[in-house]
């Protein structure tokens, strides 16, 4: 019988979800999923000094926004709990106990100004920095000396000198690693907790954890999880190591790189559809076969396979980001959007926090007309400036087209079918507009382009009859008088 697939998320609650923890999440369970296996959520919260309030639960929320779901977790429970390290910690303790009786952990009392001028020593002589081993071999008197000057232990790691330490990456093929040079290292602190390596270790095997696919920023930690892995008599996981996410100057992507939105929450305040950042964020070190990029959730699901996990850089381009939700955001349904982009324009004092029903009428076509052209939704604002302006300014062309002259004939007649009208909608503009090609014999470009420049500013956007129809009877008859001076 072959193995269960388990995999595992496990975020530290130390702040929002960050756009590279969020492609390990769903790698994971794009993996998990692809091959009917179990999905898994712990949540390492063992460095409290780091940990902020409300970062479990955003780390969770986001992660279903982006349409993540999880079959184990602090929320769904399940058989291999708890799911919180600071829950584990009698776990912990009962295998750290379980090396100290083996010999393959020791106390070590040093001081943190010891190991520093421990430190200081060695680079001083050209070394690289290690632990000596200083208290590798106390005595029963030497340490209850130190424990006499109230020194509180950390328990280290017995590491064995001479050894070769080997995995076969399911990203990058076979690492090795050797033990020399390492230094025995800390798996419990003074205070008690247990560090990443020991405790990933506990929870990864008795979670029953098959593969750990993580970022290649844990490569340097697997030789010690495979160390403790041995000293325990246990099985490791199959390991594989994503690829780095740069920006596109090939940089390796870093939280102060302001050029990149980096946090899944800044994406839903910015208006981006889950279901785009979805899709985009899984292409980011994976690629299907074939030249497909839109893909459903249960599309990616079918077609994922870990063999194509890339080994080069996966770069974030933020432009590709914007086209994909655009492409999104055209086959969104109207009311969705609206919900998305209204927000944005109550926030810029473009609509009041209440509206009627025609108001609310009135921000869905002003939505609808600009659908093809947002890229998220909170560029409803600046592309739809013009409707909210007092001033006209015009741009590019318009000054050029505003000064032929067919043009005050053109918005004479205009204004004149403008004021007479009895209603205002898109279908009575183009009877309006029809009117004045017959009035005054203009008709095409000669026709459009003016009354476009002049209630507009622009010699191009979206469909003319729809945007004078939003823009109102008054405001189109008090900026056509101003053009007409």
């Amino acid at each position: 019988m072959t193995q269960e697939i388990r995999v595992r998320y496990a975020p530290s609650p130390t702040g929002h979800l960050h756009i590279g923890n969020a492609r390990t999440a769903l790698f994971n369970y794009l993996y998990a999923r692809s091959l009917g296996g179990k999905f898994i959520i712990r949540i390492e919260d063992t460095d409290v000094k780091r940990n902020v309030a409300g970062g479990e639960e955003s780390q969770l929320k986001y992660l279903q926004w982006l349409g993540i779901d999880w079959d184990e977790s602090i929320d769904v429970g399940g058989g291999y709990g708890p799911y919180r390290q600071t829950e584990r910690l009698d776990i912990y303790r009962e295998h750290w106990q379980a090396l100290l009786d083996q010999g393959r952990a020791y106390r070590c009392y040093c001081t943190e100004e010891e190991l520093e001028a421990e430190r200081e020593e060695q680079i001083a002589r050209g070394e690289t920095p290690r632990y000596s081993g200083q208290h590798r071999e106390l005595t029963e008197e030497q340490r209850q000396a130190f424990e006499a000057e109230g020194r509180v232990p950390s328990i280290r790691f017995r590491v064995q000198e001479g050894k070769t330490y080997k995995f076969n990456d399911m990203v990058k093929g076979e690492i090795s690693f050797e033990s020399e040079g390492m230094g025995d290292f800390v798996i419990v602190k003074k205070d008690g907790i247990p560090t990443y390596n020991f405790a990933v270790v506990i929870d990864d095997y008795l979670m029953r954890i098959s593969h750990v696919l993580r970022g290649e920023d844990h490569i340097s930690n697997t030789p010690r999880q495979l160390m403790i892995y041995e000293a325990l008599g246990w099985e490791p996981p199959q390991f594989g190591h994503m690829t780095l996410i740069v920006n596109e100057s090939r940089k390796k992507l870093s939280k102060r790189d302001e050029s990149i939105v980096q946090f899944i929450e800044q994406y839903d305040q910015l208006g981006y559809l889950p279901e785009a950042l979805f899709n985009f964020i899984a292409l980011l070190g994976w690629s299907p076969e074939g030249e497909q990029e839109m893909f459903t959730r249960d599309e990616l699901i079918s077609v994922f396979n870990a063999a194509r996990l890339s080994k080069s850089p996966a770069v974030f381009d933020t432009n590709k980001l914007a086209w994909m939700n655009n492409e999104y955001v055209k086959k969104t349904e109207i009311d969705r959007l609206v919900n998305l982009c209204l927000p944005h324009l109550q926030k810029a004092g473009r609509v009041p926090a209440e509206l009627d029903a025609a108001a609310h009428a009135w921000v869905t076509d002003l939505v609808q007309l600009y659908q093809d052209k947002i890229r998220f939704a909170s560029e409803i604002v600046t592309l739809t400036e013009l409707f909210f302006r007092d001033a006209v300014e015009d741009e590019g062309d318009a000054v050029t087209v505003l000064a032929e002259e067919q043009v005050p004939a053109v918005l004479g007649a205009f204004l004149a079918q403008v004021e007479a009208a009895a209603s205002f909608g898109a279908d009575d503009m183009k009877a309006l507009i029809k009117a004045v090609q017959q009035e005054t014999g203009n008709k095409g470009k000669a026709l459009f382009m003016p009354i476009r420049a002049a209630l507009t500013g622009q010699t191009h956007g979206p469909d003319l009859n729809q945007t004078i129809a939003l823009l109102g009877k008054d405001k189109v008859a008090a900026r056509l008088k101003l053009r007409l001076g």
